[in-house]
């Protein structure tokens, strides 16, 4: 598949690379708004403790959804009216979520959000598209590097708005900053037409030849399904573990500690430096590596030193990080007709990754406590490393 409008990508600016990395943070947020606020949500909107889950279940089903079903559609649709009304869709979930006057309203606007935040996937492949090849790690590093800061700083901000304000101006920002973003956004895109044939059907059914026919694809998902298993498994029980002894922390202070550990995200301009200079192969050894050692670390720290586990989860974080754009700038380099198809299999197995390990967090921590919670998220990027060895003796075989 090729351009018809397209006689080579528009080089893509410094200027437009920070927007493209903002407007990502921002939009990825809206997943994560709610997840520390079920317990101010549901009594005011009428949602039991009992089907408090279902907030962040819908909407990471409707993710999923989206990326299977909707991001492929950037390799065969204009990006500019495509992208135009994605975000009109982010806008409305963010006004239905904030008006919401019953737990059925809340939970259907949950599900919209899921599936119309794939936004960012969409255009994270663009910005790849608008590079050349030799900075195209770095941009997509510096464009992942705003993305995975949203990621880290959603569930800390939201808190702290919901603190000062009530949960409900959390949405009524983000429908703010939403309407802003749609309204310039798409303007300063390139005018990038694919060329049309291709049924939705034929689109869909591509992406399962896709991935059996594409090794890189593979391995480089496996590699971050593994490591975002264990980011996840982190991320939905250090809270647990930071509320009880020794710690103890109150709401704001696991706020400030999820602050902190937002540092990792640095890691993707650097990471995508790396790739630039043929340092993928290296690189993604010693990010499965840490993530592995880092995570261990938290066994021996999660009960002794608050500043230790900020440490363990900097590097944890900067790993996890490193390890996902190398594979992207990795899945980049293939064939460019099929970037959106190719992130939303990345993306989606990836987020399988993430949903077993945050499924587990709640069974490890009530069974064996955060040594079992240690165990497991050292475990997932060993599994990895070993799949990489695999590859390191095939290259050299």
């Amino acid at each position: 598949m090729t351009d018809n409008k397209d006689a080579g990508p528009q080089t893509i600016t410094p200027t437009l690379t920070l927007l493209f990395a903002v407007a990502c943070g921002a939009i990825v947020a809206n997943i994560y708004y709610a997840q520390p606020l079920v317990g101010l949500i549901g009594p005011d909107i009428g949602l039991s403790p009992e089907a408090a889950s279902l907030v962040v279940t819908l909407t990471q089903l409707g993710y999923g959804a989206g990326l299977l079903l909707l991001v492929p559609l950037g390799d065969v649709l204009p990006n500019r009216p495509l992208i135009r009304w994605m975000l009109a869709a982010v806008v409305l979930s963010s006004l239905a979520s904030a008006l919401a006057p019953s737990a059925a309203v809340f939970l259907v606007a949950a599900l919209l959000t899921g599936v119309s935040t794939v936004v960012v996937q969409m255009l994270v492949p663009l910005a790849a598209h608008m590079s050349p090849d030799a900075i195209r790690g770095r941009v997509v590093g510096n464009v992942m590097g705003g993305l995975l800061f949203g990621i880290l700083l959603a569930r800390p901000i939201s808190g702290l708005i919901a603190d000062a304000f009530g949960w409900r101006a959390v949405f009524w920002a983000s429908a703010g900053m939403m309407t802003l973003f749609a309204l310039v956004l798409p303007n300063l895109l390139p005018d990038r037409r694919p060329s049309g044939g291709t049924s939705y059907g034929t689109l869909l059914s591509s992406l399962w030849p896709l991935l059996r026919d594409t090794p890189v694809l593979q391995r480089r998902a496996a590699y971050q399904a593994a490591c975002f298993a264990a980011f996840s498994l982190f991320w939905t029980a250090i809270p647990l573990e930071l509320a009880g002894p020794p710690f103890s922390l109150s709401q704001r202070g696991i706020a400030l500690f999820a602050l902190a550990g937002a540092a990792g995200a640095l890691a993707a301009p650097l990471a995508g430096r790396f790739a630039d200079r043929g340092w993928t192969r290296p690189a993604s050894g010693l990010a499965l590596a840490f993530a592995a050692l880092s995570f261990l670390a938290t066994r021996y720290t999660a009960s002794v030193s608050l500043a230790g586990l900020v440490i363990a989860v900097i590097v944890l974080d900067f790993a996890v990080q490193t390890n996902q754009v190398l594979g992207q700038r990795a899945i980049y380099a293939l064939d460019a007709a099929s970037r959106n198809r190719l992130t939303a299999l990345y993306v989606a197995l990836l987020f399988l990754g993430g949903a077993v390990g945050s499924g587990l967090a709640g069974v490890l921590m009530t069974r064996g406590g955060w040594n079992a919670v240690a165990w497991a998220g050292t475990g997932f990027p060993l599994l990895a490393l070993l799949l990489y060895a695999t590859e390191q003796r095939r290259a050299e075989g």
